[in-house]
């Protein structure tokens, strides 16, 4: 059985625990309020979608009564039932859309919509860019977001507002998630870690059972896949098991599009493909895309079963972007179109509805606020309705069948996109990379023999080079673990080519940072390497300016420390648009570490802004002389 089948039948498993509810759950009392959460999650008579009617390029600007009704008669037009929301107090969207709800179901009793409440939980001192100790080389602590305990202040009012509209709306509301994306900890400058979601999770089931809170109610989490265990092996803790016991369901979040640019193991054309038509090729990489999805939904149903638990998952966020101007785009990993999006709605509406999960799509309508700094962004374009009104290709068939006919928003009709011109729509979909064309963003040649931890011995270690490979007597090893090219907090891209060229493309950001970084539970162990160097060949603009070097620790940790020398305007090494070779003294870049941590073996790193500027490295190795 594939990876894809076991996730599906496994899945019809656990949906077929719903209507049990939580095993903890000890009171009993019944409904007077329509369907239950364990009626309504996996059961496809009530498709669910990620909602969001912010018009303008702030959350400050939210929607009125008038339009959150028209977007309400319009997801209603498309057969949708439940919607996510994922504030509760910071904005006041989420009042005013129950207040619509309410409204439409006392003008029509037969009017169904239901929510999911989310909950925003941050850590103490979130969104704080911290500063710069230059005679520590590192961040001063005490301006950094401390990720081992919540915003006490902001998370309290967002649980106690969700409570009482859960309270106030019994008919409507019929699961809360403590937190959206709360615990990932790419999520740098929010996350925290499971024990405060447990905290609020246990806080909110306790209500359930003293009465303050209808019991029929389900809590979760709303996560990323690996935050629920089902990826690095470094989330799967006592306070995550611990959580996924006190949930009543998983909310996992899958995004085949973030990793067709990220992670790209299942994204592009297979050679035997390459002679197939556009569209014959770009659905059979759609159909890899969702057995993606499924196998990260898999990783986590297989960890919750390890614990000897039995909880439903359910698809809490995944979408396709239509439209990007950069990392996603023409320029990209070509993912970013209408095709595409319709494609990968169907499978994964197929995929979920067989096998008893609900899907929370992500999203409605498209928002500028996610990034409104750049209109062409694919934050801005996840929805099926653009601001434009018009009704992007996945809904076509809905539109020509008349389901929207009669229907607004902002007062204005809706349209179909591209005009209704098929033909046009299509010829500009964007077909998807051949792998055997296709940029690297990971270095996989490793030294199987070798164990992460375990020091290096060998005189040359290498990361990749063009002349430079390890025979059976040239003292020459690679890395004993997968490299994986990171863009910091998305302000640069960074890939490989074929022959082994890193390029850097910095984005607009006041800062700016990548590394290869080594993907193991612990770092390399280069200590043999103390008195050796660090070799590369560098060239790119002139004018940018940043540190390179490695990096010891992990910042998460607490623990980071950079090992850096400055190159650029001002620093005694320059940038030029030709090659030129370095030979940095590990000696003179060590910060004070033992190098037997080695976690970024190659890092960049620039507290200035540099927009659209380019750095292009190769041979990179280091020595023991």
């Amino acid at each position: 059985m594939t990876t894809f089948s076991k996730a599906i039948a496994l899945c019809f498993t656990l949906s077929l625990l719903v209507a049990c509810g939580p095993a903890d759950n000890d009171v009993v009392e019944t409904n007077l309020h329509g369907p239950t959460a364990a009626e309504i999650l996996g059961n496809p008579d009530y498709p669910a979608i990620s909602y969001g009617g912010y018009r303008g390029k702030t959350r400050d600007l939210a929607p009125t009564h008038e339009q959150l009704t028209e977007d309400l008669k319009i997801l209603s037009a498309m057969g949708v039932k439940v919607l996510r929301t994922y504030n509760t107090s910071q904005y006041p969207q989420v009042a005013s859309l129950l207040e619509a709800i309410r409204a439409l179901k006392n003008q029509d009793p037969d009017f169904e919509m239901y929510l999911m409440i989310g909950t925003w939980i941050e850590a103490h001192n979130a969104w704080r860019s911290g500063v710069w100790d230059e005679e520590k080389n590192a961040w001063d602590g005490d301006t950094l977001t401390d990720h081992t305990r919540g915003n006490i202040d902001n998370n309290t009012r967002e649980i106690d507002t969700a409570v009482a509209m859960a309270n106030e709306y019994p008919d409507i509301v019929k699961a809360i998630a403590v937190g959206n994306e709360s615990m990932v900890q790419w999520a740098v400058k929010y996350f925290v870690y499971p024990n405060t979601v447990l905290k609020w999770v246990n806080y909110l089931q306790g209500l359930k059972a003293s009465g303050g809170l209808n019991p029929d109610i389900w809590i979760t989490s709303s996560d990323n896949y690996e935050s629920w265990g089902g990826g690095a092996t470094f989330y799967q803790t006592d306070d995550l098991a611990a959580l996924i016991k006190a949930v009543d369901f998983v909310s996992v979040h899958t995004y085949p599009f973030h990793d067709s640019f990220y992670n790209q193991d299942f994204w592009g054309v297979l050679a035997d493909e390459e002679q197939l038509s556009k569209q014959e090729m770009t659905a059979a990489a759609m159909a890899r895309a969702v057995e993606y999805a499924a196998s990260q939904y898999q990783g986590v149903a297989d960890y919750v079963e390890s614990l000897g638990l039995d909880k439903p998952i359910h698809i809490g966020e995944t979408g396709w972007a239509s439209n990007d101007s950069a990392a996603y785009g023409a320029k990209g990993s070509m993912a970013a179109d209408e095709y595409k999006e319709k494609l990968f709605y169907n499978y994964m509406r197929d995929w979920t509805d067989g096998a008893g999960m609900s899907l929370f799509y992500f999203e409605a309508f498209d928002e500028q606020w996610k990034d409104s700094g750049d209109a062409g962004g694919s934050e801005n374009h996840f929805g099926f309705i653009n601001l434009n009104n018009e009704v992007k290709y996945a809904f076509w068939d809905l539109f020509d069948e008349g389901g929207f006919d009669g229907l607004t928003r902002n007062g204005k009709p809706l349209v179909k996109s591209y005009g209704g011109d098929e033909a046009k729509l299509l010829s500009e979909v964007l077909s998807p990379p051949f792998k055997s064309l296709m940029a690297i963003r990971k270095i996989t040649t490793i030294n199987p023999a070798a164990v992460p931890g375990e020091a290096v011995t060998a005189g040359r270690y290498v990361v990749v080079h063009e002349s430079i490979q390890p025979t059976g007597s040239n003292n020459t090893t690679y890395p004993s673990a997968i490299l994986k090219l990171i863009p910091w907090e998305g302000t640069v891209s960074i890939e490989m080519s074929q022959q082994g060229v890193v390029s850097i493309a910095t984005r607009a950001s006041d800062w700016w940072g990548t590394s290869l970084e080594f993907q193991a539970e612990v770092g390399e162990n280069l200590e043999n390497f103390k008195s050796g160097y660090l070799h590369f060949e560098l060239r790119g603009d002139s004018d940018i300016g940043f540190n390179l070097g490695f990096q010891t620790g992990r910042y998460l940790d607490g623990d980071q420390v950079n090992s850096f020398a400055a190159f650029g305007p001002g620093a005694a090494r320059q940038v030029t648009d030709e090659w030129t070779s370095y030979k940095l003294s590990i000696d003179e870049l060590n910060a004070g570490t033992d190098l037997k941590d080695v976690t970024g073996i190659l890092s960049l790193l620039s507290q200035n802004r540099a927009e659209n500027k380019q750095v292009q490295l190769k041979n990179i190795y280091f020595s023991r002389d």
